[in-house]
Order: C-alpha cells, then sequence, then structure tokens
C-alpha cells in the first residue's frame, strides 16, 4: 500500500497563497466598491445591501502568484498537461469576469465554455478510458471528446451554481481541493502537477473564505466559481483519473454535493418547462434556509457531508491517507476559526 509523501512544495505552495490571497482580498474589495462593481440585492439575493462580486481576481491572483513563486524557487512541476490547465482556468476565469461586469447571456457563455474545453482537450487534457470492475475497459475513442467535455464544462457550472450562499462554494473548493490533492500525491505515478496546483488552490480559497462568511464582506463571482470548478475539473482528470482502476470514478464522489446539487436543479427546470440556464432559488442550500437553518448552519451542514464522502474517496482508494486528511480537515478548521476571530 502507497505511504503518502507531501513535498514540500505542496506545503510551501498552500501556505503562500493563502498569505498572499489574504493580503489582496481588502484591495480588490476596495477597489470593487470604489468602481460599483457590486452584486446588489434582488428577488433571488440573500444579502440585503450591495456586496462587491469580484473576489475571483483575488483567488486567481493568488494561485497564479503562487505558482509562478514556486517556479522562481525551482518546484517546476515538468508536465505536458500544465500548460491546459493554466492556460483554460484563465481563460475560464475571464469569461466569468467579464460576466460579473457585464452580465453575459447564459448560452453564450456556455458556447465559450465549451470553446475553451475543447482547446484544453486539445492540449491533452482528455479521459480516454473507462475503468470498470473485475478489470473491464473501454477505449472511448472518438468518444473522449464528449465525455472530457461534458465532465469540465458541468463541473465547472456545478460549482458555479451552488454559490448562492456566504462561504458555501469556498468551503466545498476547499474540501474538495484538499481531497483531490491528497489524493493525487499518495498515488505516486502521477506526478506532482495536481497535487500542487490543487493544495494552491486550497490555499488561496481559505485565505477568501474569511471575508466570505456570513456576512459576507465579498463574493467570488463567476470569475471565482468557474476558475475554480475548471481546476478541480481538470486536475481530477490528470490526477486521479489517470488511475488505470475503478478508482477513476473517486472524483464524483469528491465533488458530490455541487454535481448532486446542478442535476437537481436542472432536472427540476426542465420538468417545469423552463430552461435549465434560468436561475432561481430552489437550489439545495435555499431550501436548507427555507426550513429554518442559518447561513453559516446550511453551510456546515453541506460542508460536513461534502468531509463525508471525502472520507469515502480516501479510503477506498488508500486507507493510509486517511489520517492526512483528517488533520487537513482539523488544521483548516482551525485556521478558519482563527481568522473569523481577528476579523469580528
Amino acid at each position: 500500500m502507497t505511504i503518502l509523501q507531501l513535498s514540500e512544495a505542496h506545503i510551501i505552495g498552500a501556505v503562500i497563497s493563502f498569505l498572499v490571497s489574504l493580503f489582496i482580498v481588502p484591495g480588490v474589495i476596495y477597489f470593487s466598491c470604489k468602481k460599483g462593481l457590486v452584486d446588489a440585492p434582488g428577488e433571488r439575493k440573500i444579502h440585503d445591501h450591495p456586496i462587491p462580486r469580484l473576489g475571483g481576481v483575488a483567488v486567481w491572483l493568488s494561485t497564479m502568484l503562487t505558482f509562478l513563486f514556486l517556479v522562481f524557487l525551482s518546484y517546476y512541476p515538468y508536465g505536458s498537461l500544465l500548460s491546459g490547465i493554466l492556460l483554460g482556468s484563465s481563460l475560464m476565469f475571464l469569461l466569468g469576469l467579464v460576466d460579473d461586469i457585464y452580465c453575459l447571456d447564459a448560452k453564450f457563455k456556455l458556447f465559450i465554455q465549451l470553446s475553451i474545453a475543447t482547446i484544453v482537450y486539445c492540449l491533452g487534457i482528455r479521459i480516454e478510458y473507462v475503468y470498470l470492475p473485475f478489470g473491464i475497459s473501454f477505449h472511448l475513442g472518438f468518444l473522449s471528446w464528449f465525455v472530457t467535455i461534458a465532465w469540465i464544462v458541468g463541473v465547472s457550472n456545478a460549482v458555479n451554481f451552488i454559490d448562492g450562499i456566504d462561504g458555501l462554494a469556498g468551503s466545498l473548493i476547499s474540501i474538495s481541493a484538499v481531497t483531490l490533492g491528497l489524493i493525487a500525491a499518495s498515488m505516486s505515478s502521477l506526478g506532482m502537477i495536481s497535487p500542487l496546483i490543487a493544495f494552491i488552490l486550497a490555499g488561496a480559497m481559505l485565505a477568501f473564505l474569511t471575508y466570505n462568511f456570513n456576512p459576507a464582506r465579498i463574493f467570488m463571482g463567476d470569475s471565482g466559481a468557474l476558475f475554480s470548478g475548471f481546476l478541480l475539473a481538470t486536475l481530477s482528470i490528470t490526477g486521479v483519473m489517470q488511475a488505470e482502476s475503478v478508482a477513476m470514478w473517486v472524483p464524483i464522489l469528491v465533488l458530490a454535493v455541487p454535481i448532486f446539487d446542478i442535476i437537481f436543479a436542472s432536472t427540476r427546470r426542465i420538468l417545469k418547462g423552463k430552461s435549465p440556464f434560468v436561475a432561481d432559488a430552489e437550489h439545495i442550500h435555499h431550501r436548507l434556509l427555507k426550513m429554518g437553518f442559518s447561513q453559516n448552519k446550511a453551510v456546515l451542514i453541506l460542508a460536513s457531508i461534502a468531509v463525508c464522502f471525502g472520507i469515502v474517496s480516501v479510503v477506498l482508494i488508500n486507507v493510509s491517507i486517511i489520517k492526512y486528511f483528517l488533520y487537513a480537515i482539523a488544521l483548516t478548521s482551525i485556521m478558519l476559526i482563527l481568522n473569523f476571530q481577528a476579523r469580528k
């Protein structure tokens, strides 16, 4: 059984991105307020006053600056798939940023997302084999494009869909990034690209959550949600999904909460004769609020479910890394509590 060995680059990356994001977010809040780039209250909105919506800028900047700094320190994760991850995620970030500012048409956004995913596919990030129990495997052939695009675009939008209450999307992204990073790091044959970027993303998102928990001082917006969702989708392809076994299905468990939410929301809208692209206030988190739970309690419930799925995932892959997962969750919780108290 493989024993997890976290490299110093993973730990350094998470710490640096956390610190960088912690200092960048206040600047983004100030800039957004000064330029009027805020999310105003509305019929579907829970908040009752304008809140800056460019948090994705801080998350993207922190992730990229940290990666460049690690390259400067010679922690360069060589790999042909790296260009696809960085280019695709940045393009997805730009799409979300434009949408945050100008409110693009949903169908146009979907077309651009499909185009970005296709570019990434051409750069080598693709799902080519499907592995089933008892050693059965299938080469997807020309279906590889459809499966890869569906996964990347689906997960990106799933994360965006669930970004409906303070701290929820950021919590799920952090848990998913840590889980995927730990699993990929335990599978030594997969290299260090996926776990390194996953830990960098987790660090940046944890700092962002300091300002995003209820009452939120900033939202991540489409730019942050699409960027993070795209990274989780592509990192799972270049990481866990490269395993030549049924372990390739584990990312579905890791991302179960946002995946279930987007399937539930889309199915509900279609059955009502509405477009799946038309937003509403009937997501899982909205239903928890209607049941009487506060925003923080709703986040705690869904984050706890995500942690449980994470535990199941790491046990299925490699039971020896469960302690690292629990250590990461405990440390994450302590950091968030300390930052929350410091903010107060």
